[in-house]
């Protein structure tokens, strides 16, 4: 594609992989079917090709970005769809990725939006203050019975009780030591996940280990254009690595664990946090790839439903790993339509684009709810969230755990014995 970047810019690696995507796009429009908010919109400006447009032109000109470049590049899910359509391997979340940033530099955005963007950043990435915010939410959602409260009144709908830690399992005879990141809403809102997930893995003779120092991966902050404060988090990460001795990294939520496995990209030219990144991520595992598939009978046979997360098939790349893993684990997994398209969590995207994110639930939820499943499974917090209000959702790891002699996970209502 013809583009007008400088001499400068291409010299400059931080934007020379946004310039790049830009030039290899050829607008054959392939991506657009793949694109969930086309999709459901059906705005060439809400596609990936209507918004390379609009991020080429603002990152080529500079100055204040529009206000209509900024509400359709707002839009993106950044679920990546559009890369697994591609003939020219245009690496999209580059580009989209580095124009957050510019917006966020160079763009004045109204007082709420200000507030709601500063409030997730700065509550969400910590488990202490989310769990002190998730205490607070009954409170919270009173008022906005008598106050308009907009995008705030979303999040509080979606808040849940904060739990207490969990016990770790530990293998009898460890044969692996796994790095376990602890996340930040996960550990505050689902802690059960790392708890199953480490019986699952003990079982098979990985021991997790809680890495000493670690907090959040940044990926929140990255999303929001927050380019510096996602640098911090991952320097904090990668060092807190380099000071012991693991077989592997492991994060239970996907949508981290897709984040991290691109890692050195938020290092863009950096001679030392570069490579440290590259080999971080190079020792990032998903529960998908520790766990090998094992026939077991589990307590009752149950019709499941497998929502893949954006960040497992089109960053990790585990596409069908998780239906397999529960097909040998004796339950009937039954396809639904458009299980490649985004169920409209996408981290913080659920509360900045509550509409939107609600029509894509609905969606989803629609076309789950037409194969009859009796479980929900997933790999994501966000997604298990985003999906939860009907048909019981769990992560993989507690379904496989319960299926192997495991604790039933208490949000698993068991149907009725199917004849």
């Amino acid at each position: 594609m013809r583009n007008n970047f400088s001499p400068e810019q291409w010299a400059d690696p931080k934007i020379k992989p946004a310039a790049t995507a830009v030039r290899r796009c050829v607008h054959c429009g392939f991506c657009t079917a793949t694109c969930p908010t086309y999709v459901v919109l059906g705005d060439e400006r809400d596609g990936p090709r209507g918004r390379i447009q609009f991020m080429q032109k603002m990152l080529e000109e500079g100055g204040t970005p529009s206000d209509e470049a900024v509400h359709h590049i707002d839009r993106c899910l950044s679920c990546l769809n559009c890369r697994t359509t591609c003939p020219s391997s245009v690496d999209y979340a580059r580009l989209v990725d580095k124009s957050r940033a510019y917006i966020e530099e160079h763009y004045h955005r109204p007082l709420g939006d200000r507030f709601m963007r500063w409030l997730i950043a700065t509550v969400f990435p910590y488990p202490t203050r989310t769990k002190l915010a998730l205490l607070l939410a009954p409170l919270g959602r009173i008022a906005a019975f008598f106050i308009p409260m907009g995008r705030l009144e979303t999040m509080l709908k979606k808040a849940s009780p904060p739990r207490g830690p969990e016990r770790l399992a530990i293998p009898e005879r460890p044969l692996k030591r796994i790095a376990l990141l602890p996340g930040c809403v996960q550990k505050a809102v689902m802690p059960e996940i790392d708890a199953a997930a480490s019986r699952v893995l003990a079982r098979r003779g990985i021991e997790l280990v809680p890495l000493p120092g670690a907090g959040c991966c940044g990926a929140l902050s990255h999303h929001l254009g927050r380019e510096e404060e996602s640098r911090q988090f991952a320097k904090t990460l990668i060092t807190a690595w380099e000071d012991g001795r693991y077989d592997g990294i492991f994060i239970s939520a996907t949508g981290c664990g897709g984040y991290l496995k691109e890692l050195s990209h938020v290092f863009p030219g950096d001679p030392v946090w570069q490579p440290r990144a590259e080999k971080f991520a190079a020792a990032m595992v998903d529960f998908l790839e520790l766990v090998p598939t094992a026939s077991v009978t589990p307590p009752q046979a149950l019709r499941v439903a497998y929502h893949p997360p954006c960040s497992l098939q089109n960053m990790l790349k585990l596409n069908g790993r998780g239906e397999a893993l529960l097909a040998d684990a004796g339950f009937l997994v039954t396809p639904f339509g458009e299980s490649h398209i985004c169920c409209g969590s996408a981290g913080s995207y659920s509360i900045l684009q509550p509409e939107l994110s609600q029509r894509l639930r609905a969606r989803k939820l629609g076309h789950i709810e037409a194969a009859n499943p009796d479980v929900i499974v997933s790999g994501n917090i966000g997604c298990i969230q985003q999906l939860s209000g009907g048909v019981p959702v769990l992560h993989i790891a507690q379904l496989l755990d319960w299926a192997e002699g495991g604790p039933k996970p208490a949000a698993l209502v068991l149907p009725h014995a199917r004849h």
